[in-house]
């Protein structure tokens, strides 16, 4: 068992709670994001009850007059998709995981593929999502104007979106613009003074009307994270790795502490957990970064397989699947390992 008081860093780092104190003007001006995917009279399937579910759903529903169904207390793929035929629901809403449950219960047919051609929209947020698992729900769930969101619960939480009417490459790869009134930059993770170029790899900061004032009752972590320039704007500096095209187009390539560094070569999990994910024999994967003691760090996956018949994929699979997909650097090689190949994930 994790004692706090033995890791004391890992503590404060990783598992310690904090409250982010909101400011009531960033949550009603993020309730109106529903704006970009023309969101009026809509019937919503809500699975989520955290800053998410509460200013982009419920929130959003009583500004733009729609319909909200909950499925369930807590989230439930079946009675989700149940939901969403008995309604005729036109949006839903998800994290990654969300959506990968429910596509599994549409793959071994515990639910009729009928009942979804009333589905259009929603919100795909939480996480990073794959760009694969994105194709899959445009094909499979007719979501063809599902919407990312990007942001944080200490930016109320939103900070950029994409619209149904973006280029469908950046609806698919990318966490869409910035909304009205809000400002980012991408900075050098390791001196913050030094804001990167267009299409460079930096840390994602942001700011505005949107910003938390603070961690309540944490004025140590609050300062580590909510850091003003020279002229005394305040940046809330997100620990996401990102790059900003000549578009203004967003792209999070992952949290700048899961870098995986393999003999000098940055490694970005996120890469290699998407080029897995397009595995059809894949059902789940998560890849981070083993201690080695020549190359530093090595590329680590954790496997969940499909069921049935398409759920042999080997270890040896894996790695040739990336190498073949994947540029060498970012390939597994033999001195990679597939921690976990299972049914289910194991922790």
């Amino acid at each position: 068992m994790f004692d706090p008081q033995e890791h004391p860093e890992q503590w404060e780092q990783h598992w310690r709670p904090h409250a982010a104190d909101r400011q009531r003007r960033g949550r009603l001006s993020t309730s109106i994001v529903p704006v970009r995917f023309h969101a009026n009279q809509e019937k919503y399937v809500l699975t989520q009850s955290s800053c998410f579910g509460c200013i982009l759903g419920y929130m959003a529903t009583a500004t733009h007059g729609s319909a909200i169904v909950f499925p369930k207390e807590a989230f439930d793929p079946l009675a989700t998709l149940e939901s969403v035929r008995e309604y005729k629901a036109t949006a839903l809403y998800g994290v990654p995981t969300m959506f990968v449950a429910e596509l599994d219960l549409l793959a071994h047919g515990a639910v009729p593929r009928d009942g979804f051609q009333y589905l259009r929209t929603g919100i795909a947020a939480g996480s990073s999502i794959p760009s694969e698992l994105m194709r899959k729900l445009h094909k499979q769930l007719n979501l063809t104007e599902l919407t990312i969101c990007y942001g944080m619960t200490e930016t109320s939480p939103v900070s950029a979106m994409t619209t149904t009417d973006d280029p469908i490459e950046k609806r698919i790869d990318s966490v869409g613009r910035l909304m009205p009134h809000v400002q980012a930059k991408v900075v050098n993770p390791s001196d913050w003074t030094q804001t990167l170029d267009v299409n460079q790899r930096g840390e994602l900061a942001v700011s505005g009307y949107l910003v938390m004032k603070g961690y309540w009752g944490d004025e140590k972590r609050t300062r580590e994270h909510l850091v003003p320039d020279e002229n005394g704007v305040l940046w809330m500096h997100t620990g996401d790795e990102a790059s900003m095209d000549e578009e203004g187009y967003i792209k999070i390539t992952g949290r700048i502490k899961d870098l995986i560094i393999k003999g000098g070569e940055n490694i970005h999990p996120l890469e290699v957990e998407n080029c897995l994910f397009a595995h059809d024999e894949i059902k789940e994967v998560s890849v981070v970064g083993l201690p080695d003691e020549r190359y530093g760090e090595v590329v680590a996956a954790f496997i969940v397989r499909r069921d049935g018949e398409k759920g042999n994929v080997s270890a040896d699979g894996v790695r040739s699947w990336v190498r073949e997909k994947l540029s060498h650097h970012l390939g597994m090689s033999k001195h990679s390992q597939v921690l976990r190949c299972v049914q289910r994930l194991e922790c």
